[in-house]
């Protein structure tokens, strides 16, 4: 019975491994070929797939410099807007959720359902009135527009605040009130160590999401100079690089290959901090 049982468990085991296998398979196989093609000839392309690197990178990239594609002032761009929405999504969010962990006040919970609504509704239904308010502001055609609203990110909010429902600790807290640590201080110097495994997964998050976002940067940002990656990647469409398949895949493997490297070096702060977060003290 136990060796039936055994054989059984091995055979249930193997079609598990199989079947992710084959999940990783179909997972990297086009991005593989993405990153192929960016070191392929437009003929090499036409010609058929290949599964291995080419000699025409610099070509390549020769090319996107000839028809106007500044690579690397777009990835200095988007490299800074991510990294500035990153501090103010992480920052404030905690903030917020802090005090809606921490403290009681009057309709604290229909502050909370309010952010949870928030959550629900995409931002394109919102972005005309957005935008009009950011032109009113001055800050149509800048970095401010795109950075700035991540104050009030409520998606983040509500990820910080069930992160905080499971690791917080109130005698901590109020240790440090005793000691007479203010308020903002037991935030800084308690808190956000506690959750530094929280705050680091939601930072990642909240780089690639800041990273790959086209939409409101399409919208808001006007000059070329300040062009993201994303929006640079959007001019590959243009009747100027038709035939330069190579030049495309190029610009396209530049804007992923990036968020790639970020989830393979940080994928088991991602795991921690979640896992980390969902287990209640």
């Amino acid at each position: 019975m136990i060796k039936n049982y055994t054989l059984s468990t091995n055979i249930y085991r193997a079609l598990i491994y199989l079947m992710l296998i084959v999940i990783l398979v179909i997972t990297i196989i086009p991005v593989w070929l993405l990153i192929v093609n960016a070191t392929r000839s437009t003929l090499e392309i036409q010609q058929g797939i290949s599964l291995l690197p080419s000699k025409y990178l610099v070509s390549n990239y020769k090319i996107l410099l000839s028809k106007g594609l500044d690579l690397p002032r777009g990835f200095t761009n988007s490299l800074f807007v991510s990294v500035m929405t990153t501090v103010v999504t992480v920052y404030f969010s905690f903030l917020t959720a802090y005090g809606i962990v921490i403290y009681d006040f009057k309709f604290k919970k229909y502050l909370y359902n309010f952010i949870l609504v928030l959550v629900m509704i995409p931002m394109q239904l919102s972005i005309i009135g957005f935008f009009q308010w950011m032109a009113k502001l001055g800050l149509d055609d800048s970095y401010a527009s795109l950075i700035l609203p991540s104050i009030a990110s409520a998606g983040a909010v509500f990820f910080a605040k069930q992160y905080l429902d499971s690791i917080v600790i109130h005698e901590l807290i109020d240790a440090g009130r005793i000691d007479g640590a203010s308020e903002i201080g037991i935030f800084h110097r308690i808190m956000m160590p506690i959750a530094a495994p929280g705050a680091f997964t939601l930072g990642i998050f909240a780089f690639v999401g800041a990273w790959n976002n086209f939409f409101n940067a399409f919208i808001l940002i006007t000059s070329r100079d300040k062009y993201t990656l994303p929006m640079l990647v959007q001019t590959l469409r243009g009747d100027v690089y038709r035939h330069e398949y190579g030049a495309i895949y190029l610009g396209l493997a530049a804007s992923v290959v990036p968020i790639m490297i970020i989830y393979f070096l940080f994928s088991r702060y991602i795991v921690n901090g979640i896992s980390m977060g969902a287990v209640k003290e």
